[in-house]
């Protein structure tokens, strides 16, 4: 439940301290890319984790995913610019993206149907706690502290579910299975994702544009009707010359 949490919570928590981000690295224009890289990684290895964990373990992988969050936050917490944040929050969804998937694993494997609908309660409790206490946090911290600390509360969150996760989990039995990993079919799911980003972030930039255009072109009331009467009368002045 704590890794659920913790990969509840970084969706939710950096989403206010954006424009804060935006502005310190001065490049608002790449902020979108921040949410972006996070979901591209995460979804691409999502049903990599699953096959995995049927092949080495729910234990190996969890603390390898917790791992490789724990280091993709310190690395977002110490990202000098918009570039660095953006790979290091796409190496933190290599992490954050097995947080989800095997948590659920877990809980189908040690608990008995009969208390399962009692464990997706504390599911969704997890999500509600996370969904309205992450951006309070988040714009807390970034507002009288500062924006790094979004990240760097993560370190402690991972580092003790992380010793949960050992303990806990040794004691799981694990039976292994052969699976055949599909990594071209993720990297596929990743590209597709990043053009339709792409496709999305261009189309409204287009939009952004015509809309512009039109409220300077198309309202001859305001603007441009005031300059066309100016460029009226300056001609009319120069002729009566």
């Amino acid at each position: 439940m704590l890794a659920m949490f913790l990969g509840a919570l970084d969706q939710t928590i950096v989403a206010t301290a954006l424009p804060t981000i935006g502005r310190h690295c001065g490049n608002l224009n790449d902020l979108s890319w921040v949410v972006t890289a996070y979901l591209l990684t995460g979804t691409a290895v999502t049903p990599l984790y699953g096959k995995l964990a049927d092949i080495h373990g729910r234990r190996v992988l969890m603390l390898t995913a917790i791992g490789i969050f724990i280091v993709g936050s310190a690395a977002c917490a110490l990202a000098p610019s918009m570039t660095a944040l953006v790979l290091a929050r796409g190496f933190q969804g290599l992490g954050g993206g097995g947080l989800m998937a095997l948590a659920q694993t877990i809980i189908a494997d040690i608990v008995s149907p009969r208390e399962r609908g009692r464990y997706q309660g504390y599911i969704g409790a997890v999500f509600a706690v996370s969904s309205v206490g992450g951006p309070v946090l988040g714009g807390f911290l970034t507002e009288h502290i500062d924006w790094s600390l979004i990240f760097w509360i993560n370190l402690p969150l991972g580092l003790v579910a992380l010793g949960m996760t050992s303990s806990v989990l040794r004691r799981v039995p694990f039976h292994p299975r052969k699976h055949r990993l599909d990594v071209i079919g993720a990297l596929l799911m990743m590209w597709r994702r990043w053009r339709f980003c792409s496709h999305c972030r261009g189309a409204a930039g287009v939009l952004n544009g015509s809309r512009r255009k039109s409220a300077c072109c198309c309202s001859p009331p305001r603007s441009c009707g005031a300059c066309s009467r100016g460029g009226w009368f300056q001609r009319a002045n120069s002729s009566c010359r």
